[in-house]
């Protein structure tokens, strides 16, 4: 009992005193892991958990297109959020249909945001050094 609750203490702490780009980081690890979640869910008939997990999905990349400030990023920033976009459209899709199809289409994306973010961290910390 005190093993878990010093390790949820650990997780709540990381969270709440990460710098902001490394809670994208999370919420990006996050989008992968649930959309895998989600798709296997799909392929166990569990509809319920698969779900659950594509909405987790679809509300880190909400998260991400509330907290991408456009007037700063410019064209880069309106293409990153018509690809958000698109990743909650076709997740939506997904979880109404329950397909496991659109899932094989979307997780890419998803894994290419996440790469995408991890090089970002990585320039921006060299870059800072």
């Amino acid at each position: 009992m005190y093993a878990a609750n010093a390790y949820n203490t650990y997780k709540t702490n990381s969270i709440n005193y990460a710098p902001k780009e490394q809670l994208l980081l999370m919420l990006v690890d996050g989008a992968v892991k649930f959309s895998k979640i989600g798709r296997q869910a799909i392929i166990d008939k569990d509809i319920k958990k698969a779900h659950e997990n594509i909405v987790k999905t679809e509300n880190i990349f909400y998260e991400l297109m509330a907290s991408l400030d456009i007037s700063k990023a410019g064209n880069w920033g309106q293409s990153l959020m018509s690809l958000y976009d698109f990743i909650v459209r076709r997740l939506t899709d997904a979880n109404m249909k329950k397909s496991e199809k659109i899932m094989d289409e979307v997780i890419p994306l998803i894994e290419n945001v996440k790469d995408t973010w991890e090089q970002a961290y990585k320039i921006s910390k060299t870059s800072k050094n």
